[in-house]
């Protein structure tokens, strides 16, 4: 497959992170069809041409972007779709769309979070409510936060999919001289490791809120790598097993974790800090006005580890005191005992 084979690109959703991959598709010459839904933002990139809310320091050329709200009629023109919407909204704008329009898509997805209805993956919820053939399906991992594409400081994308072939045409599609592309073919491993990545950076907010220092946080980061590591080692050989082992020590698993959990560009590590300071959930949210995906992860994991029977004791508190009102420093007492 090569690139022209990606046909007309389509994005859904205009957060920081559609935002950021919406310049990098168009800096490398694309045009796209883009899916907003409030319209404001619409008259604004097509006045204006930049996002009035995320990354305004990002401006398109004019031609590059056709912003819209009509989903249905930005599909009918697209042959390859990027999902760019928080994890908690996917459900619902996958529902307004026949399946058989989805079946006919290469879908790259920039979710990293689990479908909190479903408590699943996007892929698998496609393939297992849609019929949705997974060889079209790529996801896209980091390390990569969108406010440093905004300033193209070099970042690093991971492509996985199951057909090598798309996920390298995909990874070419965006690499720039500000972005560095691989790509692999391990779906589940990859985006299971965003999703836990998440939670643990709420942690490691919280952890910073409740004056924890960097000694502390070092053996936390690496215990939770530890965790994650034997997570995804178990899924592998229960779930997905392949000829190929993945390698799981590499920039879109340890290198996504430690910048997610130590950078303040990360909005989960915000959202932990301000947990750790005393705020409610739904304070924090308001106050953030974007969608911490960690929060949403943290109770999906807790469904899907009891599924595979893989234990994510480090990821359990930290959902414990997101959901069930655990205070978190009782929580981080019990942590610390966790911690080797």
């Amino acid at each position: 497959m090569n690139e022209s084979q990606l046909g007309q690109l389509g994005i859904i959703g205009n957060g920081s992170w559609g935002t950021a991959l919406a310049k990098i598709l168009t800096d490398n010459g694309n045009n796209i069809h883009w899916w907003v839904r409030n319209e404001e933002a619409i008259a604004y990139l097509n006045e204006r041409q930049h996002n009035p809310h995320y990354l305004t320091s990002v401006r398109f050329l004019a031609d590059t972007i056709h912003p819209t709200k009509d989903l249905n009629g930005m599909l009918e023109r697209c042959d390859t779709v990027v999902f760019a919407v928080p994890s908690a909204y996917a459900q619902g704008v996958i529902e307004q769309v026949d399946k058989s329009v989805w079946q006919k898509k290469n879908i790259i997805s920039a979710i990293k979070g689990i479908l909190p209805d479903t408590k699943l993956l996007l892929n698998d919820f496609l393939t297992t409510r849609f019929d949705y053939p997974l060889e079209k399906y790529v996801s896209i991992t980091g390390p990569c936060h969108a406010e440093e594409v905004a300033y193209e400081r070099l970042s690093y994308l991971t492509f996985s999919s199951i057909d090598d072939s798309l996920a390298e045409t995909v990874a070419n599609a965006f690499s720039n001289t500000y972005i560095n592309t691989t790509f692999n073919h391990d779906i589940w491993g990859a985006q299971y490791a965003a999703v836990l990545k998440n939670i643990y950076a709420i942690g490691a907010g919280i952890a910073r809120a409740l004056d924890y220092g960097d000694n502390f946080l070092s053996v936390y980061i690496t215990n939770c790598y530890r965790e994650m590591f034997h997570f995804l080692q178990s899924h592998f050989e229960k779930v997905h097993p392949s000829n190929e082992h993945p390698d799981f020590h590499t920039s879109a698993y340890l290198g996504d974790l430690l910048v997610t959990c130590y950078s303040l560009h990360s909005r989960n590590r915000t959202f932990g800090a301000m947990i750790g300071k005393g705020y409610t959930v739904k304070a924090a949210m308001l106050e953030m006005n974007m969608v911490a995906e960690g929060y949403y992860a943290a109770r999906g994991m807790q469904s899907i580890s009891k599924n595979y029977a893989i234990p994510i004791p480090i990821a359990t508190y930290i959902y414990k005191m997101l959901w069930e009102d655990l205070n978190p420093s009782d929580g981080f007492l019990k942590l610390e005992k966790m911690m080797s």
